[in-house]
């Protein structure tokens, strides 16, 4: 069992804090667990944090302590690792251009993956299944606003189309006018507005 955790140790020496590791990665080592045993241990020591169910993420380590790692890392780089596309959800979008105040009590993010819940340090993060046209262009402004109006939906959405349409450069609007297929008809609609109007 000590050279499991001696082994796992090792492995990860070489990750960045933050990296998430996940007990699949060590299944050729020992039995499941035999696995699960050495990280539970690692965790004991705080070499490790355990983040959700076969996930674990290394704690960043200053002169002010140990703490977690910033939970954006963790699902950015969780993410990589499963192949799955992630952005902040439309209530986190609608936030960040302008068109609420109201901020999420709860990180959610949307993804290609399976829904879960990962708990990092004391802060909860929402990974919600999404459909993939709410995952188009996850790092850039057009992915916002699609995620934003989806999130409005389509009662509020209307009211917030010309404040939107200040914000976005031509080429932000030919993205968006890319964006009308696949979508539900009333979104296309403002998709359409914003891109031509």
């Amino acid at each position: 069992m000590l050279h499991v955790a001696e082994s796992i140790r090792e492995a990860i020496a070489h990750q960045s804090e933050g990296a998430p590791v996940l007990a699949k990665q060590f299944f050729h080592l020992s039995s499941r667990a035999a696995v699960d045993q050495a990280l539970s241990r690692l965790c004991r020591s705080g070499e490790l944090m355990r983040a959700g169910r076969g996930v674990y993420v290394r704690p960043v380590t200053s002169r002010f302590g140990v703490r977690p790692p910033a939970p954006e890392k963790i699902v950015e780089a969780l993410a990589g690792l499963k192949g799955e596309t992630v952005a902040p959800s439309g209530a986190s979008a609608a936030n960040a251009l302008g068109l609420t105040t109201q901020v999420p009590a709860r990180m959610v993010y949307l993804t290609t993956g399976p829904a879960r819940l990962l708990k990092v340090g004391r802060q909860e993060v929402e990974l919600r299944h999404a459909p993939a046209w709410q995952l188009r262009w996850p790092r850039e402004r057009a992915g916002q606003v699609v995620r934003a109006l989806a999130w409005l939906g389509p009662e509020e959405a209307p009211q917030h189309v010309p404040a939107l349409r200040k914000k976005l450069s031509p080429p932000e609007r030919k993205q968006l006018a890319a964006a009308t297929a696949g979508v539900p008809s009333w979104l296309a609609a403002h998709l359409s507005a914003l891109a031509y109007g």
